[in-house]
C-alpha cells in the first residue's frame, strides 16, 4: 500500500551513504527540469536528443556532492561545499559557455554539421544549470546562489526536498512528447502542459507557506513562548502536513500543524534544550557545521567516550512526538584535533514511527 512504499522510500533515503541527496530537490526533479530547458531550447532542431542533453545540464550542478569528496578529506567541509559556487548565478553563467562550447564541437560534425548553433548550446546548458539552483532555494536546504561573493544560502521554505506531486505530473508530460516527432505542435503543448502544471504547484506551495507561517506565528504565541525567531517548512514526500521550529534563549520548541487539522492552531508544542554547551562550539568546522544548520542544532551525548549526536532540528523528526527520530542527524567526533561527523548510521526509521508520521498527515 501507499504507506509501505514510502518507508521503503524513506529508508531508503536514510542508508544513502551520500546524505547530500536527501538534503536537495530529488535528482529526478533536476533532470526532468532540466530535459524540459532542453526540450525548449533545441527540440524543435534535434528532438529527443535535446531532452537528453538537458537533463544532462541539469544534473550538473550536484556533482559538487562528489567533487566535494575530492578536495575535502573532513565531512563536514564536504557538506558544506554543496550547493555552494556550484549551484550559484556565477556558475551558471560560466558554466554554460563551458558546456555549450564543448558539447557544440562535438556534436556539430559529419551529418550534424550545421544543425545546430554554438548560441544553441549556450543557451541550452545556461537554462538546464540556472534553473536548477534556482528550484532548489525553494527547498529548506539553501542554495549559496551568490557564492563566492558570498555564503548566505538562500531557502524559501516551501516545499520539500522530495515532493512528488510537483515532480511526477511534469515527468508525466515530459515523456509523453517524446512520442511526437520534433516538428509537430502537440510537442510543445505537452511541454507548456509540465511547465504550467508544476509552476502552479509551486505556486500553490508559496502561498501555503505564508498561512502555515501565520497559524505557527500564532501557536506559539498563544503557548506564551517568546521566541526570538522560528522557521516553518513542509515534512517530506508532502506540503499538508508542516514543521516549525522557534528558538529561546535556552531551549528549542517544535511544533507539527496539517491542513487537516481541525484546530485553527497547532495545540501540541514541544520543548528540547540546546545543549549548545556541552562541547566547544568556537572550532572552526563546528561553526560550519553550526552555519549548516543555521543555528538551529540540538547536541547530545553518546555512549561512546568522544562523541556526540548533532541534531540537525531545521529537519522534522519521523515520530512527531520524538525529536531522535531525525533523519538529518550525525555522529560528532574528534580526531587527530579535528571535529568531523559520521553521517546518520543508526536504525533505519520503523513501520511505527512511519505509521505515526501517515497519520499526522491525515490531522488531529
Amino acid at each position: 500500500n501507499f504507506s509501505t512504499v514510502m518507508l521503503r522510500f524513506y529508508r531508503m533515503l536514510c542508508k544513502s551513504n551520500c546524505l547530500a541527496y536527501f538534503c536537495k530537490m530529488d535528482s529526478l526533479t533536476q533532470i526532468v527540469l532540466g530535459a524540459a530547458c532542453g526540450e525548449a531550447i533545441l527540440g524543435k532542431k534535434i528532438g529527443n536528443k535535446a531532452l537528453l542533453f538537458g537533463a544532462i545540464g541539469g544534473t550538473i550542478p550536484d556533482l559538487d556532492v562528489f567533487i566535494g569528496r575530492l578536495l575535502y578529506n573532513n565531512e563536514i567541509q564536504a557538506m558544506a561545499f554543496h550547493r555552494g559556487f556550484m549551484h550559484s548565478i556565477l556558475f551558471a553563467l560560466i558554466g554554460c559557455f563551458f558546456f555549450g562550447w564543448i558539447t557544440y564541437k562535438l556534436y556539430n560534425t559529419g551529418n550534424r554539421k550545421d544543425s545546430t548553433t554554438l548560441r544553441n548550446w549556450i543557451l541550452l546548458f545556461f537554462w538546464a544549470i540556472f534553473t536548477h539552483p534556482i528550484l532548489d532555494c525553494f527547498t529548506p536546504y539553501g542554495t549559496q546562489l551568490f557564492a563566492p561573493f558570498s555564503d548566505y544560502r538562500v531557502a524559501f521554505n516551501n516545499i520539500s526536498v522530495v515532493d512528488p506531486l510537483y515532480t511526477l505530473p511534469f515527468l508525466i508530460c515530459i515523456i509523453i512528447l517524446m512520442f511526437f516527432k520534433r516538428n509537430k505542435p502537440k510537442r510543445q503543448i505537452w511541454l507548456k502542459a509540465g511547465i504550467y502544471i508544476s509552476s502552479a504547484y509551486m505556486i500553490l506551495t508559496i502561498f501555503n507557506k505564508f498561512y502555515m507561517d501565520a497559524v505557527f506565528k500564532k501557536s506559539f504565541e498563544k503557548a506564551g513562548i517568546s521566541y526570538t525567531r522560528f522557521t516553518a517548512q513542509p515534512t517530506i514526500l508532502n506540503n499538508i502536513l508542516w514543521y516549525a521550529v522557534a528558538e529561546t534563549e535556552n531551549d528549542y520548541h517544535y511544533a507539527f500543524y496539517s491542513l487537516f487539522d481541525k484546530s485553527a492552531i497547532s495545540e501540541k508544542i514541544i520543548k528540547i534544550k540546546k545543549k549548545h554547551d556541552i562541547i566547544d562550539m568556537n572550532d572552526a568546522n563546528l561553526q560550519t557545521l553550526a552555519w549548516f544548520s543555521n543555528g538551529y542544532f540540538k547536541i547530545n551525548k553518546k555512549e561512546k567516550i568522544g562523541t556526540y549526536k548533532y541534531i540537525d532540528l531545521r529537519y522534522p523528526p519521523l515520530n512527531p512526538d520524538d525529536a531522535n527520530t531525525s533523519v538529518f542527524n550525525f555522529t560528532l567526533f574528534n580526531e587527530s584535533d579535528e571535529w568531523d561527523i559520521l553521517p546518520f548510521n543508526g536504525n533505519p526509521p520503523n513501520g511505527e514511527d512511519f505509521s505515526i508520521f501517515i497519520e499526522r498527515i491525515k490531522g488531529i
